[in-house]
């Protein structure tokens, strides 16, 4: 069966450490300066759901059935989408509500990778995606259990997350490499 374009960059090992490589640079600023740079911060996490957005419709498009998991793979990317943009434009609001949005976020995120893993039982690296969606599930009850911790603590506790993401898109992009290698 030929596969479109997109559908081979949504399964190459590439697109994964792509993904990874964003989201631990990602991570790496909100870090580095989490004090003074919260309207940056703002953008940066307003560009890291716009990547997602992108990354999710890519995915979307290269799962091999049209069932309930590419549809909301393919939603999530439209949301991921629309709030990265709105995120983008309305810095101030955004600094405001980052923790609710993140929380949200995650929480589906995480909900729709483990209920996709569990849809496609032939998907490589498949406890991967069931582990980082429970761990983005754990990070958005975090983030909507405790509304009180501050921004600062927040673009810390979101750029650890980010890079611990992306240091688990690359072992998935690995793991995708080496199941895919011809033998």
């Amino acid at each position: 069966m030929n596969k479109s374009p997109v559908a081979r960059l949504g399964g190459s090992w590439i697109w994964h450490l792509l993904y990874g490589l964003i989201s631990i640079v990602t991570g790496a600023v909100a870090v580095a300066w989490p004090g003074p740079t919260l309207i940056v911060l703002a953008v940066v996490f307003g560009a890291q759901l716009v990547t997602t957005g992108v990354f999710r419709l890519v995915g979307s498009a290269s799962m091999e059935d049209t069932g309930t998991a590419r549809a909301l793979t393919a939603v999530l990317g439209v949301v991921s989408l629309l709030l990265g943009l709105y995120a983008i434009r309305h810095v101030l609001i955004t600094v405001l509500a980052l923790g609710l949005l993140l929380g949200i976020y995650w929480m589906v995120d995480g909900f729709t990778a483990v209920f996709a893993a569990f849809d496609h039982f032939g998907l490589p690296g498949r406890g991967w995606s069931i582990f980082i969606g429970l761990l983005n599930v754990m990070a958005g009850l975090t983030l909507l259990t405790w509304p009180g911790l501050s921004l600062l603590t927040l673009s810390l506790l979101a750029g650890l997350w980010l890079i611990m993401l992306g240091a688990m898109q690359l072992g998935l992009a690995h793991r995708i490499r080496v199941t895919t290698r011809p033998a």
